[in-house]
């Protein structure tokens, strides 16, 4: 084997191993988010998580604690449970919804 073949076979060895743990990080990543949904009403003044509603642009722009249109990923399950101060029913919503006054 020739040095410029070991240099091949070491670079394809190293392209095969990155190509098999990007496949395995995005897969893990799609089953963290088969567990977990979106919990509106719920976040912490700049604490919400990505793509709120209108007024945020994305991850940390809450203005307010419990901002009606601002989501944070609970647990699946839990968000109809979580405590929200200005969602109608006292919890977190499954959808964005018009804060009581």
């Amino acid at each position: 084997m020739t040095a410029t073949t070991r240099t091949l076979s070491a670079t394809a060895l190293v392209l095969a191993l990155g190509s098999a743990l990007s496949i395995a990080a995005v897969s893990t990543a799609h089953a963290a988010d088969d567990n977990m949904e979106k919990c509106f009403g719920v976040a912490m003044k700049g604490k919400n998580d990505c793509a709120a509603g209108a007024g945020t642009t994305c991850a940390g722009t809450a203005k307010t604690d419990y901002q009606a249109n601002a989501w944070k990923l609970v647990p699946k399950g839990t968000c109809t449970t979580t405590m929200s101060q200005t969602s109608p029913t006292g919890f977190g919503q499954l959808e964005a919804y018009k804060a009581k006054s």
